[in-house]
């Protein structure tokens, strides 16, 4: 069995990086490993200017990993080649029990759509996206027969995942 992925989609500003964030939070505290997985539409750079990693890109190193005794991480230089897909960086993270994915909203996995009032673009994803499987809302919304939760349901929002991907508490 592969492992589960879920993503949160929607508009910017509408509360998908807090949403993750608690979602992660709870599958943890319920005993599950968990990766997430986000997706960026602007440059970025975790490395400072300065630093000996950020010289070794500088210098050309198309791929960098710095290590210490609490983490480490790869960065990996794409030149003028296409950014990754989501499979292609999925199947780079190491063996978890469930794996949330914030962005990649035209994906086809799985997703909880995020709404929030005041959020920016209130275009719902849903009536056009069947891989759309929940709606979490922090104001009264139509889903047509989806499901909605209250962003602040985390508890609740959890459980519907564990029970759509018929996980159990501490799979690991």
């Amino acid at each position: 069995m592969s492992t589960p992925v879920i993503g949160i989609a929607g508009w910017k500003n509408s509360g998908k990086t807090t949403l993750v964030e608690r979602l992660v939070a709870e599958l943890v505290s319920r005993g599950l490993r968990v990766a997430t997985l986000k997706h960026a539409h602007h440059e970025f750079d975790i490395d400072v200017p300065g630093t000996d990693s950020y010289r070794h890109r500088k210098a050309g190193a198309s791929e960098v990993a710095v290590i210490s005794g609490r983490r480490w991480a790869v960065m990996h230089e794409l030149g003028d080649r296409p950014e990754p897909t989501l499979e292609e960086m999925l199947s780079r993270l190491s063996p978890v029990d469930i794996v949330i994915v914030e962005g990649w909203k035209r994906g086809a996995h799985p997703k909880i759509e995020v709404r929030r009032s005041g959020g920016g673009d209130a275009a719902p994803l849903a009536p056009d996206d069947p891989s759309v499987i929940a709606v979490a809302s922090d104001t009264e919304t139509d889903a047509g027969l989806l499901p909605v939760f209250g962003l602040d349901d985390i508890e609740d929002i959890v459980d519907f995942i564990l029970a759509e991907f018929g996980l159990s508490q501490g799979n690991s």
